[in-house]
């Protein structure tokens, strides 16, 4: 039996159509825009008045990226760095927040309340680099890496307020039937937290791939001919002006 919709229903489904709508064609924009300009000759593009298409084809903008020094070196480093960093993000996320879930871990407060606390205040950039130099990891892969690998207090807070909504019955139930903690954390707790773990994955993608600052102070405090792509965009740029 087909349910008949009210005039509210429908007026309600039409506002968040055109709502969606305008809020894909918005975001979408940019990104449409932005490729129809690499696509353009250079020189025309600064006229502007290009906005989904291509005025004057070329592929002489991809041909002068590609030809640079090490870019494609950077992109490898760049790849490396975030699949690498997005992993190591994933690991600690999931298995901090796991235990500080748990009810009878003793210091589950104090360590909550210290993540909440880095979140407002931290060292900056500045002691970060020092750190890192200190323990020779500048012009190094394992500090370009390590830098992001522990994500942030905000990541375990989410991870964990997720982990408790995971019933303690299940649990509870799988330790008398013997199973270890791996194995409820595994094939109990995981499995039924994947929408975290997503937005764990896709939030610890984002930074170390979009990232300039830090690795342009890690990768540069010395002598280093490994870039990454934001890196090599940058000094391309710079040669341009």
């Amino acid at each position: 039996m087909k349910i008949k919709s009210s005039t509210m229903d429908k007026v309600f489904v039409t506002c968040n159509t055109i709502f969606l709508v305008l809020f894909v064609t918005i975001t979408l924009y940019p990104v449409l825009n932005t490729v129809a300009l690499s696509f353009n000759d250079g020189i025309d593009a600064v006229r502007g008045g290009i906005h989904l298409w291509p005025r004057i084809f070329t592929l002489s903008n991809y041909k002068t990226v590609l030809h640079q020094q090490n870019i494609l070196t950077g992109a490898v480093v760049s790849v490396a760095r975030t699949v690498l960093g997005t992993i190591f993000a994933l690991v600690t996320n999931a298995l901090l927040a796991y235990i500080i879930s748990r009810k009878r871990f003793l210091f589950r407060s104090q360590l909550s309340l210290f993540w909440v606390i880095t979140m407002y205040v931290n060292g900056g950039m500045i002691p970060t680099l020092v750190l890192y130099r200190n323990m020779n990891l500048t012009n190094s892969y394992a500090g370009l890496i390590m830098v992001y690998a522990g994500s942030s207090g905000l990541g375990y807070l989410i991870c964990k307020g997720f982990f408790d909504t995971v019933p303690v019955a299940l649990r509870e139930a799988a330790k008398l039937d013997g199973a270890s903690e791996a194995r409820i954390f595994f094939q109990i707790v995981i499995p039924m937290s994947r929408p975290i773990l997503v937005y764990t994955i896709i939030s610890s993608f984002l930074t170390p791939w979009t990232d300039f600052v830090m690795a342009k102070m890690i990768l540069n405090s010395g002598v280093s001919s490994d870039w990454t792509v934001a890196i090599g965009l940058y000094n391309m740029l710079q040669k341009a002006l």
